[in-house]
C-alpha cells in the first residue's frame, strides 16, 4: 500500500522505524515485510479478519489503539439509492445471490484505486474461494440507468467489451480468449446459461464472476459515485463481502445508499442491502477474569473494548453487554472478544505464573487402552489406516444405503467433498477400500478415530465420540469371520459382550447384530449390504464391526 495514503487515513504520523512500526501493527497481528520509498508491504497474520485486508480496515483498527477514534464506528445507510435489482429464477443453483450498495461523493486517488483493486482481488481469491463463492464488481454509478437485472444469457447470445479489452466479444469468446475468462471460466461452463448483469437499457455491467464491462465497470479518479455489486453462492458470504468493500469506501468520505433486491425464490423475496446492523453479545466478567488471569474492573474493561472498536451497551461488575461491529465476521463467541481484550491490554503486561501442579507428561489411562486395542487388532491381521474426520453427507448416508440425517456442517468448506464432520467410521473405511481395488485380497483394515454428533447440553452443541471400526473384504468374507475377530478383541480386553438382533440398511438383513456391553449398545456388526458394495464399486463381500470406545474405557479404567 502507499505509505502517504496510509498516513493520511490514519491522521497521525506513525513510526517509520520498522521495529517500532511492527510493534504498532502487532496490535492487529500485522508485520512489515517491506518499507521502501512510498510503498509499504504489510502482512496480516489473522486470516479470519478480512476487514484488515485493506489499508482502510487497518487504519480503522489502529485509530482505536492509538486513542484517535475509540469505540464503535457507527456506519449508517443514508437512504435509498433507488436502485432495484430483479433476479432471474434460472440463477437458482447457478449463482443464486446478489447484493448491492451505492457509495456517493467518494474521492479516490490513484493510490486508493490501486488499493481497492488489491482488496477486490484478495477477497475474490481467499474469502470468495477464487470467485467460486463470491466475486465483486465496481461500476461508475453515474453511467448506469436503473433498474438493474441480474439474469442469464446463452454463451453466444450477448456481446460486450470486457474490461481491459478493445474488442466486443460473446460470453463464449471471453472464456476462450480473455485472461480472466480462461482463468475463471470453469465456474460457469457446467451450465447451459451463464449469469449476466445489465441495466434497464440492456447495457452489460458484468459477466459474473468473470469480468466487468469496459464501458461501465471501470473506476477512475474522476468517479464520484460508485455502485458495488457482489454475486455468489452463499448469501451470508455475499453480504459480508459487500460490507467490507462498502465500508472501505465510506472510510474515504463516501456516503452509503442501499439497493433493493427482488428474488423469485427463497423465503424472503425482497431484500435491502447492505446490512450494517451490529450484533449484541453478553459476556460474563468472571469468564474474562478466568481466561485472562487478571482482575480488570469495569472501567478498565470499557477502555480496552473501546480501543478494540467495540461498542458498550451496558457494563456492570458481573456482566458486559457489547456491540460487535458489522464488519467483524470473525466474532462468533465471547472468547473472540476476550482475545481482542488481551491484545489491547498487552500480553507482555500479563503476570507470568508457574503452574501450581507438576506437568510431567504421560500416557492417559484411555491412551494406554487405545494402544492395547491397536496392538491386538494388528495382531489379528488388520492394518491400521488414518482418514480425515471431515467428509460429506453422500459418503455418510447415500453410499451407505441410509436416509440422510442432520450432521455438523462446516460453514466455510474449502472443497465440497469435505463439508461436514463424520458421524461414524465405517464410511471412511469403505472409501479407503474403494481406492485400493487394484491391491491383492484379502484386505483387512481398521481405524481408531473420533466422530462428531450433536449434544445440546455442551457449550459447542457437539460431542466427540471415539470409535473403532474394522472391515475385512475378500471372496469369503462373512458374519462369522467378523464375529470371530470381535470375540478375539474383546476377550483379550476381558470385556464380556452380547449380540442382539438388529436392522441396519448398511448391512444384510438377518446378518447384522447390535453389540451390547454392560447392558449398553456400543456398536454394530454384520455383513455389508450388496448395494453399499456396489455404491463403493467393490466386487468382493465384506464384513465389519464398529464399536464406541467410550463405554469400554469406563469399564476398563474402573
Amino acid at each position: 500500500m502507499n505509505f502517504e495514503d496510509f498516513i493520511g487515513l490514519l491522521g497521525a504520523e506513525p513510526p517509520k522505524d520498522i521495529e517500532e512500526l511492527d510493534e504498532l501493527l502487532s496490535l492487529v497481528k500485522g508485520e512489515v515485510k517491506l518499507l521502501q520509498g512510498d510503498e509499504i508491504h504489510v502482512e496480516v497474520q489473522d486470516t479470519n479478519r478480512p476487514d484488515l485486508w485493506c489499508v482502510e480496515g487497518l487504519v480503522r483498527a489502529l485509530r482505536g489503539f492509538l486513542d484517535i477514534d475509540k469505540g464503535l464506528r457507527n456506519y449508517v445507510v443514508e437512504g435509498s439509492s433507488k436502485i432495484e435489482v430483479s433476479v432471474d429464477p434460472q440463477l437458482r443453483g447457478i449463482r443464486s445471490y446478489i447484493a448491492c450498495a451505492v457509495v456517493r461523493d467518494v474521492h479516490l486517488s490513484d493510490a486508493a484505486i490501486r488499493q481497492t483493486m488489491r482488496l477486490q482481488d484478495k477477497l475474490d481469491q481467499t474469502y470468495g474461494r477464487q470467485r467460486r463463492r463470491t466475486s465483486i464488481g465496481l461500476y461508475d454509478f453515474d453511467l448506469i440507468t436503473p433498474p438493474l437485472h441480474y439474469g442469464v444469457a446463452k454463451p453466444q447470445e450477448i456481446r460486450f467489451i470486457p474490461l481491459g479489452s478493445n474488442e466486443s466479444m460473446t460470453l463464449e469468446e471471453i472464456l476462450e480468449r480473455h485472461p480472466k475468462g480462461v482463468e475463471y471460466g470453469h465456474i460457469v461452463r457446467p451450465y447451459s446459461v451463464w449469469p449476466i448483469f445489465t441495466d434497464s437499457e440492456d447495457r452489460v455491467l458484468s459477466f459474473p464472476p468473470i469480468i466487468n464491462s469496459n464501458d461501465l465497470g471501470k473506476i477512475t479518479e474522476e468517479t464520484r459515485n460508485i455502485l458495488i455489486e457482489v454475486t455468489g453462492t452463499r448469501y451470508e458470504t455475499v453480504l459480508n463481502t459487500l460490507n467490507i468493500v462498502t465500508l472501505s469506501m465510506a472510510d474515504r468520505g463516501g456516503s452509503i445508499y442501499s439497493a433493493k433486491i427482488h428474488y423469485p425464490y427463497g423465503t424472503v423475496r425482497e431484500v435491502v442491502t447492505p446490512h450494517l446492523e451490529t450484533e449484541v453479545m453478553n459476556i460474563d466478567v468472571s469468564y474474562i477474569r478466568k481466561v485472562l488471569g487478571i482482575d480488570l474492573n469495569p472501567k478498565e474493561l470499557k477502555g480496552l473494548l473501546e480501543k478494540s472498536r467495540f461498542g458498550i451497551v451496558d457494563i456492570t461488575e458481573n456482566m458486559l453487554v457489547v456491540k460487535v461491529p458489522c464488519y467483524r465476521t470473525d466474532i462468533m463467541h465471547p472468547i473472540d472478544v476476550i482475545e481482542d481484550l488481551a491484545l489491547a491490554y498487552g500480553y507482555e503486561k500479563m503476570p507470568a505464573k508457574w503452574p501450581r501442579l507438576p506437568t510431567t507428561g504421560g500416557v492417559s489411562p484411555e491412551g494406554k487402552i487405545r494402544n492395547i486395542i491397536r496392538e491386538i487388532t494388528v495382531g489379528l491381521g488388520f492394518q491400521e489406516i488414518v482418514s480425515f474426520t471431515m467428509t460429506n453427507a453422500g459418503n455418510l448416508y447415500s453410499k451407505m444405503n441410509l436416509n440422510p440425517e442432520a450432521v455438523v456442517e462446516v460453514a466455510n468448506p474449502k472443497i465440497k467433498t469435505f463439508n461436514c464432520l463424520r458421524t461414524w467410521l465405517l464410511p471412511s473405511l469403505m472409501e479407503f477400500l474403494s481406492h485400493n481395488v487394484h491391491e491383492e485380497y484379502p484386505q483387512r483394515i481398521f481405524e481408531v478415530g473420533y466422530c462428531v454428533g450433536f449434544d445440546q447440553e455442551s457449550e459447542s452443541k457437539t460431542r466427540d465420540a471415539e470409535k473403532l471400526a474394522c472391515v475385512t473384504i475378500h471372496s469369503n468374507a462373512n458374519f462369522t469371520e467378523a464375529k470371530a475377530m470381535l470375540d478375539a478383541l474383546l476377550s483379550n480386553l476381558r470385556v464380556k459382550y452380547e449380540l442382539a438382533e438388529a436392522t441396519h440398511e448398511s448391512f444384510i438383513g438377518g446378518r447384522v447384530g447390535e453389540i451390547i456391553v454392560d447392558k449398553k449398545a456400543v456398536g454394530l456388526i454384520g455383513e455389508i449390504h450388496p448395494l453399499v458394495l456396489e455404491n463403493w464399486k467393490l466386487e468382493n463381500p465384506a464384513s465389519a464391526f464398529e464399536v464406541t470406545l467410550d463405554t469400554l474405557y469406563e469399564i476398563l479404567i474402573t
